[in-house]
């Protein structure tokens, strides 16, 4: 594990005069390490409160690394889709059927790894905000969100090009389009080239600027993220609710992190126990690796998931 400073960098300006302006956190820490002498003098000035691991390419187009801090107690999962890679797909998958047909529940809560094998994704992460039928939010044991439960969705939905959710005030959208563009945009209705979307609750990052918020308490987290060429997707799950490992972030925190990681726009997901990573154990048929740590202690059984495939040779 490599120590690194997330933030107060004293040498940040001198790296701007030598790196592109947008150049990812984790290419300007590849790029110090490819200059050995540079990287022993930077390393030497670092406090000794973060760390980050290595990065490891599960599958092509899909770049995964975690960071742990202890001021304070961080922990948090990235990975970086590259969307300019023809053979990644972006999706949108709602949990089970819909229960109840024109009524007010949509579809019925899964677990996302459940989703993921029945839809062949290789990397998820939870979506939308969402409600379920006669349970009130809790954890751990108490947490009565399982599997077959009727729900609903607080935001735009679309799936495969059906539109299964619409709201009648805007909320912040990940859309991807018909020709495979990304977006990030405010919506009550999916556009007509919209393919896939899911919701969140608030801008995180607009035109690269971190978007205000009152709200300042720390919670899980799951975020999504574009750079400014959108050639590039950024999910983000952060632990929380763990006094003294992971204390969670709040939107400014999270916000900051987005920037950091190179986006130019993003918004916050679905988060608390709902927040989950996981990708695809390549070693095993079906099986999937949980990178975070769920706070009802397993994975919690959600609406939709944003999930990301990438077909085979």
């Amino acid at each position: 594990m490599t120590r690194l400073i997330e933030r107060d960098w004293s040498w940040q300006g001198h790296c701007a005069k030598l790196l592109p302006v947008n150049f990812g956190f984790r290419h300007l820490c590849q790029t110090l390490q490819a200059l050995p002498v540079l990287w022993l003098c930077v390393n030497a000035l670092l406090p000794a409160h973060a760390e980050v691991s290595a990065t490891r390419q599960p599958f092509p187009g899909i770049a995964i690394h975690s960071e742990t801090r202890t001021n304070p107690p961080t922990r948090m999962f990235v990975a970086e889709i590259d969307l300019t890679n023809p053979r990644i797909r972006v999706r949108v998958s709602p949990g089970g059927p819909d229960p109840d047909g024109p009524g007010q529940w949509q579809t019925t809560l899964m677990r996302p790894t459940s989703i993921a094998t029945r839809d062949g994704f290789d990397l998820v992460v939870n979506g939308d905000f969402f409600r379920a039928r006669n349970i009130k939010d809790a954890e751990g044991a108490l947490a009565a969100f399982r599997s077959d439960v009727w729900s609903a969705v607080s935001g735009v939905a679309v799936s495969d090009g059906k539109t299964w959710s619409t709201t009648t005030t805007g909320r912040p959208c990940l859309v991807v389009e018909t020709n495979r563009s990304v977006s990030i945009k405010t919506l009550s209705r999916p556009d007509a080239e919209a393919r896939d979307a899911v919701s969140g609750n608030t801008i995180l990052v607009a035109d690269g600027k971190a978007a205000p918020h009152v709200n300042q308490q720390r919670h899980p987290r799951t975020a999504a993220g574009l750079d400014a060429r959108r050639s590039k997707l950024i999910l983000v799950v952060v632990d929380g609710r763990k006094p003294g490992i992971a204390a969670g972030m709040t939107y400014d925190e999270l916000a900051a992190e987005m920037i950091r990681l190179g986006c130019h726009d993003a918004l916050n997901l679905d988060g608390g126990g709902s927040s989950v990573m996981a990708v695809r154990d390549t070693s095993k048929t079906n099986s999937f690796q949980i990178l975070n740590d769920p706070t009802d202690g397993r994975e919690r059984a959600v609406a939709n998931v944003l999930g990301i495939s990438v077909s085979r040779p």
